[in-house]
């Protein structure tokens, strides 16, 4: 028991370094070629690739969407996503230390962490010798080790500082961890690349890791407690997004969804992205799918790109929407919905039909013209259906124009199926009628990639983790905690009036307080990972919304893995169990 004891430290304080079956390249002509080319490009893409399976949807992103008011994902149907009760835990905030989506999130994260130290153990000894393209690689790498180290920071209130991988990681909490983290920044931040794109670290995406971490330094000191916002803090946050926002190389996105969409690596908003592109075969497209109708197909032309009937999003965070607007939010805020299923206006009324007799209330399209509905997704859905054969029905004999109808509801149990249309109503719960396949408005907010051979794996949009607008409202809040309400508006307004491309064009507010402003966080980053954080700031984390009122703040932080504890159990002291688990 002592040698296994001590072989799983030594891999636990290895951070997990080793292989997986990722297919990853780095898409820089700059690191193509052989010889030092190649071990430079070879040590820096597994801990660049490693990032697809860190932001898993059930590792770390399902983690930070699930725990928040934002989306919930009960047991469907009695049938599907209960996996040992983990989804229903974290969204609860009734976690174990044993829970498998804390665990698989610590993993992935600790071995991306990992990742980045081999990098760098392989690089530095290149630079020691004058290779520059090497040090640029160095520079990445320490960068992104700072980045991932925060969103240890962010879950579990520590970090791991490690220099040489065969000596034993120090652990740091609280400002101890906030100042190293700063310090690996500021270690890079003045020679840093400023050109490579989004799909890398880069001067920008430093400036932006550094303002966030200022942002939310009160609570990484004080992770429990009422956060205490420093101005010295703030004026960071102010200083380091302002040096985004002035470089002069990026603007916001006039039309909201073109940020998650098939050639969004050129978009100019995105300033740190994974960059997909087709490479990483095992993305797949999870962040298009994962909410949607398991009996919707996204693309006509593909019979495996259905969604999977996961999570919804509250009714809570819904109603956030409706009490901003006096009109439906489709019709006051284009980043609420986009239309884009051509029904025709005769074929929209379905009283009076069912599956039963609807053979021939469908419109017909072809995969190129074809695009499912973007934003959120309420009520009975469109899209292809399928024979008894299996084959998606087609239009007049034309293999390649397909019939579009109402969906379907051919998944679960409940007493719709096969008798019903998928109609996505606004209550979700844990109640068995709360928990069917079709309950709760969906997110779709990535679209279905049109280069993936199957819509699923190999899909080329890049996964958004920070862009412009992010920079604007971080100094708008920073602004408005140290006074400067009029500064702070303008910021927020910059961001809602910029999505001009489509109306409706959200109407520029009269003023903003940091109600307003948690408000409008969540209209603009909805789903897309910094719920939770933005919750913990603002003190709403313990408020109460569908299926949870747990309202303890040690919740804040996440239960180390219970195979971590022990696996550094031959060392005591050395790794401790959170507060309040």
């Amino acid at each position: 028991m002592t040698t296994l004891r001590y072989t799983l430290l030594i891999a636990f304080l290895s951070l997990l370094s080793g292989c997986t079956d990722l297919k990853e390249e780095v898409l820089d002509e700059s690191f193509t070629g052989s010889g030092l080319a190649e071990t430079i490009s070879g040590a820096i893409a597994p801990a660049y690739g490693q990032v697809s399976w860190t932001w898993r949807h059930t590792n770390y992103y399902g983690l930070q969407l699930i725990a928040s008011d934002e989306a919930i994902l009960p047991h469907r149907g009695g049938t599907d996503w209960f996996d040992g009760g983990k989804f229903l835990a974290v969204h609860s905030h009734n976690i174990t230390p044993t829970n498998d989506l804390v665990s698989s999130s610590w993993n992935e994260l600790t071995r991306n962490i990992s990742r980045t130290l081999t990098a760098i153990e392989t690089l530095r000894p290149l630079v020691d010798v004058g290779n520059s393209q090497a040090e640029s690689a160095l520079y990445e790498m320490i960068a992104l080790r700072g980045y991932l180290n925060m969103l240890m920071l962010d879950s579990w209130g520590l970090i791991f500082k490690k220099e040489v991988s065969l000596e034993t990681s120090e652990i740091l909490r609280g400002q101890d961890a906030v100042d190293y983290i700063a310090s690996e920044f500021l270690s890079v931040v003045d020679v840093i690349n400023t050109d490579l794109g989004s799909g890398r670290m880069t001067q920008t995406a430093v400036y932006g890791f550094l303002a966030r971490l200022h942002l939310n330094a009160a609570v990484y000191r004080d992770p429990y407690g009422t956060p205490n916002f420093q101005d010295e803090d703030l004026s960071k946050v102010i200083e380091y997004t302002s040096n985004v926002i002035n470089s002069g190389l990026y603007d916001l996105s006039p039309e909201y969804f073109k940020l998650f969409d098939d050639d969004n690596n050129s978009n100019r908003e995105l300033i740190f992205a994974l960059d997909q592109r087709g490479v990483l075969e095992r993305e797949h497209s999870r962040w298009t799918y994962w909410s949607l109708a398991g009996s919707l197909w996204g693309r006509p032309e593909f019979p495996s790109s259905d969604g999977t009937d996961g999570p919804a999003i509250t009714p809570d965070f819904y109603r956030t929407w409706e009490d901003a607007y006096s009109v439906d939010p489709a019709e006051a805020d284009a980043r609420f919905y986009m239309q884009n299923q051509k029904i025709p206006d005769e074929l929209r009324d379905l009283t009076g039909l069912s599956p039963a007799n609807d053979e021939d209330h469908y419109y017909c399209t072809t995969p190129e013209e074809y695009e499912f509905d973007r934003g959120i997704i309420r009520g009975i859905i469109w899209g292809p259906r399928k024979d008894e054969n299996g084959a998606f029905l087609r239009c007049d004999g034309n293999d390649n124009v397909y019939r579009i109808y109402p969906v379907i509801q051919i998944k679960g149990n409940g007493p719709d199926r096969d008798v019903g249309y998928v109609n996505h109503e606004l209550q979700i719960d844990y109640t068995n009628e709360g928990r069917l396949h079709s309950k709760g408005y969906r997110v779709s907010k990535y679209q279905f990639s049109r280069t993936s051979p199957n819509a699923n794996n190999f899909s080329s949009i890049d996964i958004v983790l920070m862009r412009l607008a992010e920079m604007y409202l971080m100094r708008a809040e920073a602004q408005l905690r140290m006074g400067n309400a009029e500064a702070a508006l303008a910021d927020v307004n910059t961001v809602r009036t910029s999505r001009t491309a489509r109306e409706p064009v959200p109407e520029a507010l009269a003023s903003v307080d940091l109600d307003i402003l948690f408000r409008e966080l969540g209209f603009e980053f909805y789903w897309e990972g910094l719920r939770r954080t933005n919750q913990i700031r603002f003190g709403r984390y313990e408020d109460t919304w569908t299926e949870k009122t747990d309202n303890d703040p040690m919740n804040r932080l996440f239960p180390i893995p219970q195979s971590a504890i022990d696996g550094a159990s031959n060392t005591p002291g050395y790794l401790s169990q959170n507060a309040g688990y």
